[in-house]
């Protein structure tokens, strides 16, 4: 084990206007690693149905110097990491789990004036995140960053320009700036604006397109229209930042399913972006879908449903993007490969799965989601009885084959899902 003792480091204090910089609450599960810096707050549209995010929260525009400052504070941040690791004697840095734990520890312990108990709760709360954030990011190698919130694009194409510019003057080894962004948003930006954005260093949007189906985007007030998702997917492609396009299985409900899958696979086709990834609906208790849900009005599809509504989709597709399922919401996360090559090996593993004996499907997607996946603690942080009671008849349908255990299977997996899978 590691270790050099009492290890304490004291901090260049001069440094800093303060010791923490403003963190968003999300990124993409495929910028794991990136550091998480905010530009703008929250969802300027904030409408979707079925996101509970940034709800009772304003938008807010933040400005460039106070996007600045935060990045200063990132870089200074960095600065006294390395040192500390320097201090500490121990070559592999912050890639190391457990140095990474005493440099840490060595910090907080060296500098109670700013991460002492005796700071107020909320200011120790907001500098503490920012310093592991930084060495969370050091160890994967400090070289991506996203840009947060909801939709960052919304910006000013020259205000946008200037923070990646000075992002990238202050951290020269980035390799990659990533961001959210709304199709409607990309569609309004000229393509000269996109493509000073990608000149100046942005190198993928993750657009959440979640449906090409026009019933289904009205109902959900995403905001946007099929033939708009089009012109900004066609925006972003053309200027040649990477284009990663979300896709919901589930969306359209019973209602518009064949629809919700064939028509997002045209739009897809349309716009052909780098990736397409797959993240299926749960509907959140704290979404405004779910009042729908619990009236009937909305009728939620079953896993085995929203995979053969994945099946319609791949099988229209007619594209060069790489389509990833790497959300655990997703019930065939290996479901991976390049188009148009590997259409084939993917909805092979799809009829794989639908092949199996019904008993042998419901112990696989029980076993999943009432896994590693399942929280029984509420939002009060109380045992959740009602839930366990549930996966536990669940389980017991299965191991008797009763005939009701499918129905009993997918009522545990919907209370599971609802209270957010990660």
């Amino acid at each position: 084990m590691v270790s050099r003792g009492n290890f304490i480091y004291h901090m260049n204090t001069q440094r800093f206007e303060d010791y923490y910089f403003d963190i968003g609450p999300m990124g993409p599960p495929s910028e794991w690693g990136s550091l998480l810096l905010r530009v703008t707050r929250n969802c300027p549209w904030n409408r979707c149905l079925f996101c509970p995010a940034y709800k009772n929260e304003r938008f807010q525009y933040k400005k460039v110097e106070e996007i600045k400052r935060d990045i200063n504070v990132v870089r200074a941040l960095e600065d006294e990491i390395v040192r500390a690791i320097a201090e500490f004697g121990y070559g592999k840095g912050m890639t190391d789990a457990l140095v990474r734990k005493e440099v840490l520890s060595g910090i907080i312990q060296g500098n109670p004036e700013i991460y002492g108990m005796a700071v107020e709760p909320e200011t120790r709360s907001l500098r503490l995140s920012s310093l592991y954030q930084v060495a969370y990011w050091l160890s994967f190698d400090g070289k991506r960053v996203f840009l947060q919130d909801a939709n960052s694009l919304i910006m000013r194409t020259h205000e946008l320009v200037e923070v990646i510019g000075y992002l990238r003057e202050r951290f020269p080894v980035i390799e990659r700036i990533t961001s959210y962004a709304r199709s409607k948003t990309c569609a309004k930006k000229s393509l000269e604006e996109m493509r000073e954005l990608h000149e100046a260093g942005l190198s993928r949007l993750h657009v959440g397109l979640e449906s090409g189906c026009d019933e289904v985007l009205r109902y959900m007030q995403k905001g946007v229209t099929a033939e708009e998702h089009i012109k900004g997917g066609r925006n972003v492609v053309a200027s040649g930042i990477s284009l990663s396009e979300y896709v919901m299985p589930g969306l359209g409900g019973k209602r518009w399913s064949s629809e919700h899958a064939l028509k997002t696979a045209q739009v897809i086709n349309e716009i052909n972006p780098d990736f397409i990834r797959i993240r299926s609906l749960a509907v959140l208790k704290d979404s405004p879908l779910y009042e729908r849900y619990c009236t009937g009005e909305f009728e939620q599809l079953t896993d085995d449903e929203m995979v053969e509504e994945i099946r319609i989709f791949i099988e229209n597709l007619d594209c060069n993007s790489y389509v990833v399922s790497d959300q655990m919401t997703n019930i065939l996360t290996e479901i991976e490969g390049q188009l148009p090559q590997d259409k084939g090996k993917l909805l092979t593993i799809i009829e794989q799965y639908k092949a199996k004996p019904l008993m042998e499907r419901l112990e696989f997607k029980l076993g999943k989601y009432s896994g590693s996946y399942c929280d029984y603690l509420d939002a009060q942080g109380r045992f959740d009885l009602q839930l366990e009671r549930l996966i536990q008849e669940a389980h017991k349908s299965i191991q008797n084959s009763y005939p009701d255990a499918e129905t009993k299977v997918d009522r545990a997996i919907l209370a599971i899902k609802e209270r957010g899978v990660p």
